[in-house]
């Protein structure tokens, strides 16, 4: 028996999926021109082995040739800051700077790798490709152009990592440089508004549109930026006038279906996405990320689904935030502040339909709690009074611009700032000057959780006098110590 049993036993194999394994994926489905499948493993390899230059120079590759050149010039980048002995690096640099229209880069990284390599693999590419550079090229023209593209790739940069003040610094110096750059324009104020600070932002936007009336981007911009502020007559007007648009260009028409996602006109939204896809445009991250919201919110759950498959493929990190899990933990959460049977939490959990489209999802409970408020409140959310009082429209706007600066989950900010408000509206006649309400109950809010605030940094973030801040911070502990 015991023999028996010995003959039965195996080698085991361990089977240990490392960098290694996933990089010899990576270059199979490369060679077999499955770009997508080599990108996946390949970022797999690299995850998994950071050190190794290698993986990292040959998934630069595959986006290269998937487009991505910026994406591809990050890993290149890397690679040859600790091993600059990848010559070849240099010129995957140069060519995919080619491509990005950065001649000056362009021809740094060519002319390096024809001093490391004179004889190279490369070397007959990377003279051709200098002759292409400079042919019929006015050297201080193609040059200016090109710091302008590579400031503009900066500015992006910084606007994505939220690093707000460096991106106006350099959008101010391209719109100096290039006084008619208007993208560079939208992008400041697009910083603007990210900052917080609306009126620069507004002011941009107007003086675009009167240098360059109809400037598409800008009334998309003034249309986001109405959406985010409740301007509802505003971005009505708006939203009927880019319905009335029917660009040519792709890049045109990705920001209307973009556009139109954000504010929530989902119909219109998938119009434009769906067309730019049946037309061939392979799309990025956010035409994937707002074509599933666009999707799912017409109804086509299984179109929604395989947009999100695809974005999560480049951004793994959002698993978890598909659109049709975040409308259902959103509804969960709206209940949940209703269940609380308090007026300030009510409050927050109707401004919260208010900003999601859910009015038939979340209907509001008619119970025997309900404050006067709530269904003044109620009204308005629902659109069922088009007489509301002003006070009302004050406080929606006021808890929006606290929003705007700390995020959706500063929430303790927001049912404290509706708590103060259901009290502070039985003394206060007025709720008008928006900015120095959120700036000064912000301010009182955090020094009473012991944060180090000062009047002057909530003053700078609202746009407003340190005087103001102190004249309503009075009125705060006022109302607050009655």
């Amino acid at each position: 028996m015991e023999k028996h049993l010995q003959k039965r036993v195996g080698k085991v194999i361990p089977f240990i999926q490392d960098g290694t394994y996933f990089f010899n994926k990576g270059v199979t489905c490369y060679r077999r021109r499955d770009l997508r499948k080599a990108k996946a493993y390949l970022q797999r390899a690299v995850q998994l082995e950071p050190e190794q230059s290698t993986f990292a120079c040959q998934l630069a590759i595959v986006l290269s040739e998937l487009g991505e050149y910026a994406q591809s010039n990050e890993w290149l980048l890397r690679v040859i800051e600790h091993n600059d002995d990848l010559t070849e690096c240099f010129y995957f640099l140069a060519n995919n700077y080619a491509h990005l229209g950065l001649f000056g880069e362009a021809t740094k990284y060519a002319e390096q790798y024809m001093e490391r390599e004179p004889d190279g693999e490369f070397a007959e590419y990377t003279l051709d490709l200098l002759d292409i550079l400079t042919i019929e090229q006015d050297d201080d023209e193609w040059l200016n152009y090109d710091d302008m593209l590579m400031k503009q790739e900066q500015a992006r940069t910084l606007l994505e990592k939220g690093e707000f003040q460096e991106a106006i610094t350099l959008f101010e110096e391209m719109i100096e440089q290039h006084p008619e750059h208007w993208a560079a324009y939208n992008n400041l104020a697009l910083a603007y508004f990210y900052q917080g600070n609306v009126g620069k932002a507004r002011q941009t936007i107007e003086y675009i549109l009167k240098q360059n009336p109809g400037n598409l981007h800008a009334l998309c911009n003034d249309a986001v930026f109405s959406y985010y502020l409740q301007e509802q007559e505003r971005l009505f007007s708006l939203t009927q006038s880019l319905q009335r648009v029917y660009p040519i260009s792709f890049e045109h028409r990705y920001k209307l279906g973009v556009t139109f996602a954000i504010v929530g006109r989902y119909d219109l939204a998938f119009q434009w996405l769906r067309q730019l896809q049946r037309r061939g445009f392979e799309g990025d991250a956010p035409f994937y990320y707002w074509y599933a919201y666009a999707a799912y919110h017409m109804g086509y759950r299984m179109l929604a689904e395989s947009m999100w498959n695809k974005f999560i493929a480049l951004h793994p990190d959002k698993k978890g935030s598909e659109p049709w899990r975040y409308r259902e933990q959103t509804i969960e959460h709206i209940q949940s502040l209703f269940a609380k049977q308090d007026v300030a939490s009510s409050l927050y959990a109707l401004y919260l339909i208010s900003k999601s489209f859910m009015t038939n999802d979340c209907p509001f409970p008619k119970q025997s709690w309900s404050h006067p408020l709530l269904q003044q409140w109620n009204d308005y959310v629902y659109g069922h009074d088009q007489q509301v009082p002003t006070y009302i429209v004050d406080a929606h706007r006021i808890v929006t611009l606290l929003i705007q600066h700390n995020g959706f989950e500063y929430e303790p900010l927001y049912i404290a700032w509706f708590s103060f408000f259901v009290e502070a509206m039985k003394g206060i006649d007025s709720f008008s000057n928006h900015q120095a309400w959120a700036a000064a109950f912000e301010y009182m809010f955090r020094r009473q959780r012991g944060q180090r605030v000062t009047q002057r940094m909530l003053a700078e973030r609202y746009g407003v006098s340190v005087a103001t801040v102190g004249k309503y911070v009075k009125i705060i502990k006022q109302q607050w110590h009655e």
